[in-house]
């Protein structure tokens, strides 16, 4: 099994940022809302714009979880948005393939190979779909401490999962066997 890993150098997503942006605004807007609101790919990828424009919060039912989540958008996140939803309809998937012609989002898959070309140009490798989550959770946790909200925010069981789960633990494993020799 591949690990991926968060994206923890702010210089590394704004450099994946602009290589998306020039590239394709959908695909830099996938980017940015992922790593925005934390949510799992295959949530984001089900959404439509009326989940999301003019909105405070998203409301849905996770997929993996089946359990009911109410996340608010961030007022970064709503300027994108704004942005973003111009000209499209309420019914509109939020990341529509141009395959279905627009009746069916983007597939996991196709999100992968975005992120994953995007990444391996700004240099960065162990790069999935769960990296958007991760990197959130990472970039929250390093601001907050507050791992218990950050366990809720993504309806984690116990800290320890978080902790791992953006990938703490394995910052402080390396920090001590950096450190340690015989």
């Amino acid at each position: 099994m591949n690990y991926v890993q968060p994206i923890r150098d702010i210089s590394k997503i704004e450099e994946i940022k602009n290589i998306l942006k020039r590239k394709n605004y959908r695909d830099y807007f996938l980017f940015t809302f992922g790593i925005n609101c934390g949510l799992r790919i295959s949530d984001i990828l089900n959404l439509k714009v009326k989940h999301v424009k003019g909105q405070s919060h998203i409301t849905l039912k996770e997929k993996k979880t089946g359990k009911a989540k109410r996340l608010r958008i961030n007022n970064s996140l709503q300027n994108e948005i704004s942005q973003y939803v111009k000209g499209m309809n309420d019914g509109d998937y939020l990341f529509p393939s141009r395959n279905g012609q627009g009746i069916k989002p983007i597939t996991r898959v196709r999100a992968y190979m975005i992120l994953n070309e995007a990444a391996r140009v700004a240099g960065i490798s162990e790069i999935g779909t769960h990296t958007l989550r991760k990197t959130m959770g990472y970039h929250f946790y390093q601001r907050t401490k507050d791992v218990a909200l950050l366990q809720e925010i993504f309806n984690h069981s116990a800290p320890s999962i978080t902790m791992r789960y953006i990938g703490i633990n394995q910052d402080i494993i390396d920090s001590a066997l950096d450190d340690f020799s015989l």
